[in-house]
C-alpha cells in the first residue's frame, strides 16, 4: 500500500491506523525487540509507535518512505525504553519457523536449532553492527535509509554491514568448529 499521501494529509484517520499496523507493525514489533531483547518492551514500544505515529502525523515530512519513518519512531523509543532504569537486560530468542511446509518432526527441529543458532550469534555481535544488519537483512531497507534512520554516513553503514557479515561468518564458523570436537 502507498503512504505517500499522507504527508499532505491533516490528520490520520482510524482507517489509515489500521492499515500502518496491519502493514508494518510486525515490522516495528521486531525492530524494537532487536534493540531492547524484551518480548513485552516490544509490545510496549510497537504500541506506543503508532500512538506517536498517530498523534504527531505533521512530523512526517514525506523525505522517506513511511516504513523508514516509523523505524525511526521505534528506535528512538527503544533506546528511550532501554536506557530507562527500569529496562532489566533479557535475552529471549523468537522461534522462526517457516510456515507453509511440512517437514518431518526431526527437520523441523534441525531447522530450529540452525535458526535459533543463527540468531544466538547474531546477537553476540556489537549493536552498532547487529542493528545495521537487520535493518538491511530482515527490514530490506536500502542503504541510504538506513543512513537517515541511524543518522550517520553511507559510507559508515556499508563498513557496518560489511563488518557485521564478516563477524557472524567467524562466529557462526568458530561455532561450528567447536561442536565438531564436542
Amino acid at each position: 500500500m502507498d503512504y505517500s499521501y499522507l504527508k499532505y494529509a491533516i490528520e490520520m484517520d482510524a482507517q489509515t491506523l489500521e492499515s500502518l499496523m496491519r502493514d508494518y507493525g510486525q515490522e516495528i514489533w521486531n525492530y524494537a525487540f532487536l534493540i531492547c531483547r524484551s518480548r513485552s518492551m516490544a509490545d510496549d514500544i510497537a504500541q506506543e509507535v503508532f500512538l506517536k505515529a498517530y498523534r504527531h502525523l505533521e512530523s512526517f515530512r514525506g523525505e522517506a518512505s513511511v516504513k523508514t519513518w516509523l523505524l525511526r519512531i521505534t528506535r528512538n523509543l527503544s533506546y528511550n525504553y532501554r536506557n530507562s532504569a527500569f529496562f532489566r537486560r533479557t535475552l529471549l530468542l523468537d522461534r522462526i519457523i517457516p510456515s507453509g511446509h511440512h517437514r518431518s518432526a526431526e527437520q523441523a527441529y534441525l531447522d530450529e536449532e540452525a535458526s535459533n543458532e543463527v540468531w544466538r550469534q547474531v546477537f553476540n555481535l556489537p549493536a552498532k553492527h547487529r542493528e545495521v544488519l537487520l535493518l538491511h537483512a530482515r527490514h530490506q531497507l536500502p542503504l541510504v535509509e538506513i543512513a537517515s534512520l541511524l543518522d550517520i554516513p553511507e559510507g559508515t553503514v556499508k563498513s557496518r554491514l560489511y563488518i557485521a557479515r564478516q563477524r557472524l561468518s567467524k562466529l557462526l564458523k568458530e561455532d561450528d568448529a567447536h561442536e565438531q570436537w564436542v
